[in-house]
Parts: C-alpha cells; structure tokens; sequence
C-alpha cells in the first residue's frame, strides 16, 4: 500500500509541480509583445532569444517532468530558468515598499518550486513515470 501512494504522490507532485511551468510557457507565446515588454523594463538584453529560450525550457523541462521521461534533465532545465528569472524579475531587496510583500511572496514561491525539482533532480521521477515504465 505504502508503494502505491508514493507511486501516487509523485505524480500528483510532478503534476504540480509541472502546471505553473506549462501555463507560464504557453501565456508567454499568447502574449509575446507584453512579455518581451517587461523583459526589456527589467533591462534585459537579447530579449527575443530570451523570450524563446524561456518558452522552450519551460514547455520541455515541463513536459519531461510531468510525464516522467528523463525527468531529472527536465528539472535540470527548469532550475536553470527559475533561478535568474527569481532573481531578475523577484528581487524583492531592490524595490520600493508598496512592492516589496508582493515580491517577496514571488520570490519565495519560487524558491518553494526550485526545491521540488531538486528532489526530482535528487530522486527521479517516482512512480507512475515513463522513467521507472519498466519497473513494478
């Protein structure tokens, strides 16, 4: 039983894990010009490379994760695109008080999802995943 619901509980946690990074992959293709804006007031440079390497390690490194195929190079991805957007985008230290609560929040909220995909990137995916298909 207790096989089960950790089979259970790691697909429901790369289900989550997975979500965020799919509807922030496909909101960025719905909304490119608005993107590449707030890269570009952040003072970013290259923004279209940017704007379509975020799309593309978001969309794989999600798909990996979720479906569990080569998920710890799938997390890998996600980690190195969560960590300089938190830092870029959530630096909660360089902004004025009236922001400040609402970046922190952000920031640790992302900091939250970094540590899930280091366990994968630890672990594996866990069961129900196309990387453990051949085992029980």
């Amino acid at each position: 039983m207790l096989e089960n619901t950790n089979r259970f509980a790691a697909l429901i946690g790369r289900l989550l894990l997975s979500s965020i990074f799919f509807r922030s992959g496909f909101s960025k293709i719905g909304n490119w010009s608005k993107t590449a804006a707030n890269m570009e007031s952040h003072g970013m440079i290259a923004v279209g490379f940017f704007l379509f390497m975020a799309i593309v390690f978001e969309l794989t490194g999600a798909l990996s994760v979720l479906a569990g195929y080569r998920a710890r190079i799938g997390a890998a991805l996600l980690v190195i695109f969560i960590v300089p957007v938190t830092l870029i985008f959530h630096n909660f230290w360089a902004v004025e008080a009236v922001k400040y609560g609402s970046q922190l929040s952000s920031f640790m909220k992302n900091a939250a999802i970094t540590g899930g995909l280091l366990m994968i990137l630890s672990n594996g995916s866990g069961g129900f995943s196309l990387d453990n298909f051949h085992k029980k």
